[in-house]
């Protein structure tokens, strides 16, 4: 059987752990040859023991300076690319607007946005020179629903959804198609974080907080990184070939975030 992404050439940003590192994962066994950068050294050299035909660098995407050197590993190590994947991303503070400090509104930012434009601009040449190719960002649910105690991260992330149906339009030409991917509770670590932090802020506890959340999901259950890597692979395969500038929602039909 072919493989879907055979010789294509793909980074994934934040690619050692989480979503990151199952998209890295199943990309690599449908063909791909895989670049990943992170910020955590221990999971970065676990991946690559694990994975020993990828390659990979420590890099901040919030560092222009350091997105450069990834590119320049990147273009150096796969000698181009048919995939840039935006995954790099942090959940930010989870208090009330006034409580949130600049600096924590700014990392967020940096991370979840900046970094994204600092990976597309670097991104995009390499793109260009290979004929074509697709770009997937990661955004949230939180990019099309309101997210009370958690504005810094809703706001970074409705705004990489402006940020992919802008690029799909202009690069649509060059035949870069650009998507983005809105998870919604994602099982793991950074989600239990994030329902130990609410569940603080409304006085209740964890496992409360947790079925109030799930209450607002139609499935009644939380996806899986497995789940996120799957459509990062249909929009990116020949299958998604006519898909481009849509947000597309894994979230088990998620209504309303608390």
């Amino acid at each position: 059987m072919d493989k879907a992404l055979a010789g294509q050439r793909a980074l994934v940003t934040a690619g050692a752990s989480g979503i990151g590192r199952a998209i890295a994962r199943r990309f690599a066994a449908e063909g791909a040859r895989i670049f990943v950068c992170d910020v955590d050294e221990k999971a970065l050299s676990a991946f690559l023991a694990e994975n020993p035909g990828s390659s990979g660098i420590l890099a901040d995407v919030a560092d222009p300076a350091q997105v450069h050197r990834l590119f320049d590993a990147v273009a150096a190590s796969l000698g181009g690319l048919d995939i840039l994947v935006n995954n790099a991303g942090i959940a930010g503070p989870t208090r009330k607007v006034e409580e949130v400090a600049v600096a924590d509104w700014d990392r967020c930012i940096a991370i979840n946005l900046n970094g994204m434009f600092y990976c597309t601009r670097r991104g995009v040449p390499l793109l260009k020179a290979a004929g074509g190719g697709s770009i997937v960002n990661l955004s949230s649910v939180a990019g099309r629903l309101g997210y009370p105690l958690r504005t810094p991260y809703a706001a970074s992330k409705w705004a990489v959804v402006g940020l992919t149906k802008s690029l799909a339009m202009e690069l649509g030409p060059d035949a870069i198609r650009v998507n983005c991917i809105q998870p919604g509770l994602v099982a793991g670590p950074r989600i239990d974080g994030v329902i130990d932090a609410k569940a603080e802020a409304f006085g209740i506890g964890f496992d409360e907080m947790k079925q109030r959340l799930l209450a607002n999901v139609s499935l009644r259950r939380m996806v899986t990184a497995d789940d996120i890597a799957e459509m990062a692979l249909f929009v990116c395969s020949r299958a998604g070939s006519s898909i481009t500038g849509q947000a597309l929602s894994v979230c088990g039909d998620h209504q309303v975030l608390q």
